[in-house]
C-alpha cells in the first residue's frame, strides 16, 4: 500500500472527513515519527511496531565488481520491530 492508498481508504471509511483533511493528518503522522527519528527518538505504536534508529560503525568494505578495499563511514540507519499483535495476525494466530 502506498501512501495515497492510505490516504484514500481513510476517506472513504470516514466519509465525515475531507480528502484533504485526511492528508493532512497522515502527512503530520509520517512527519512527526520523522521528526522524532531524526532526533535519535524511539516511536512505537502499541500493537504495532516500534521505529527506532540503530547506529552503524565505521567498517572497511569491498566494492563488489574490483574486490577493492573501500572505507564505509558510520551511519545511522532507521529499524522497524514489529509489535506483538501484528506479528501474531501475519502468522495467522487472530
Amino acid at each position: 500500500m502506498i501512501r495515497s492508498e492510505l490516504i484514500q481508504k481513510i476517506a472513504d471509511e470516514n466519509p465525515h472527513l475531507y480528502q484533504r483533511d485526511v492528508e493532512r493528518i497522515v502527512n503530520t503522522i509520517f512527519e512527526e515519527i520523522t521528526e522524532a527519528m531524526a532526533k535519535g527518538n524511539r516511536v512505537e505504536l502499541r500493537g504495532f511496531g516500534a521505529f527506532s534508529v540503530k547506529k552503524r560503525e565505521a567498517r572497511t568494505g569491498r566494492n563488489p565488481r574490483t574486490g577493492a578495499a573501500v572505507d564505509v563511514e558510520e551511519k545511522h540507519v532507521p529499524f522497524f520491530k514489529t509489535g506483538k499483535l501484528l506479528r501474531d495476525r501475519l502468522n495467522g494466530n487472530d
